[in-house]
């Protein structure tokens, strides 16, 4: 049974589908949380087969189910390759991502992942790490600040975010989230207000967990790891993740420019399953407002 307490999996049996969980027996879940994914796999694999999961969140350990089959490991995806090694399964058949945060991080106020609720300013997914949003906010260079903002987050309006924040800080330290959004909220009026706040956090939040430099990692990992045939599906939640998603599945490299050998042929190891990813419904969207961002890529490997 699915742990929607903790998380609503957004096209779920979608991504399940395209593992193809009949054909292999190792299969990976980097992105536990709620374990409604890993759950799933679990009930169509064979009682010979394996799944190793990971979560670097703490909570998730709550959530880990007592099957034999399953390997927890609490820890960043990024580290795929040294606990595949670790636990002497090298080659896997099929690797599954739902990236981003679980709609537990958003919920529990204190974590401080959203603009809903007031909480120190932290937004860490490994709640061990050193690094924090109050750090980001009030620490960070104007330089740091512009690279952030830029980098991830689509927002026309970076020359204003930076200054005030700047500004504000030298007055006092910007502590909470409630604080953050008081400061910037008048920077944009309307409608778009909301949104143009949930792209503030978001580039915060990437900066803090580092979450393009780790997705980067792993599926530079998945690549080597998987077996020939083997799936790599991924769900992404907004464009700065599905566009280094797509370009690697599409070219081999992440700023999408294409590499080939001597003869011209292109070193991509991969092979997209679909030409354009795989949306929710309109039923989902209206029963999950999360799911209106994702987009779901399906690779296979090549061999």
């Amino acid at each position: 049974m699915l742990n929607n307490d903790y998380h609503i999996p957004v096209l779920f049996q979608e991504s399940i589908d395209a593992m193809q969980l009949d054909k292999g027996n190792v299969f990976v879940d980097v992105t536990y949380g709620g374990g409604g994914h890993s759950k799933e796999i679990l009930k169509r694999i064979s009682k010979d087969a394996t799944l190793i999961a990971f979560d670097q969140d703490d909570d998730a350990l709550n959530n880990v189910v007592n099957d034999e089959r399953l390997i927890f490991v609490n820890a960043n995806f990024r580290f795929l390759k040294n606990f595949l090694k670790y636990y002497q399964l090298e080659n896997v058949d099929a690797i599954l991502a739902d990236l981003g945060v679980s709609s537990h991080q958003f919920d529990e106020a204190n974590r401080g992942f959203s603009i809903r609720s007031n909480a120190r300013l932290d937004m860490r997914m490994n709640q061990n790490a050193d690094l924090d949003a109050y750090k980001i906010v009030n620490k960070y260079s104007d330089k740091e600040l512009y690279r952030v903002f830029n980098s991830y987050a689509d927002l026309k309006n970076v020359g204003k975010v930076v200054p005030t924040i700047i500004k504000a800080r030298k007055i006092k330290p910007i502590e909470t989230t409630f604080d953050l959004v008081d400061l910037l909220k008048n920077l944009v009026k309307g409608k778009k207000q909301n949104q143009f706040l949930a792209q503030v956090f978001q580039a915060i939040r990437i900066e803090v967990n580092d979450e393009m430099g780790a997705l980067e990692d792993m599926l530079l990992q998945a690549e080597e790891v998987l077996n020939p045939g083997g799936r790599l599906v991924v769900i992404s939640y907004h464009s700065i993740e599905d566009r280094l998603v797509k370009n690697f599945i599409k070219t081999g490299t992440f700023d999408g420019k294409v590499e080939s050998d001597i003869y011209g042929n292109i070193n991509a190891p991969l092979k997209a399953v679909n030409r354009k990813p795989i949306v929710p419904t309109d039923d989902e969207n209206i029963k999950n407002t999360r799911a209106r961002s994702a987009k779901m890529r399906i690779a296979i490997k090549n061999g």
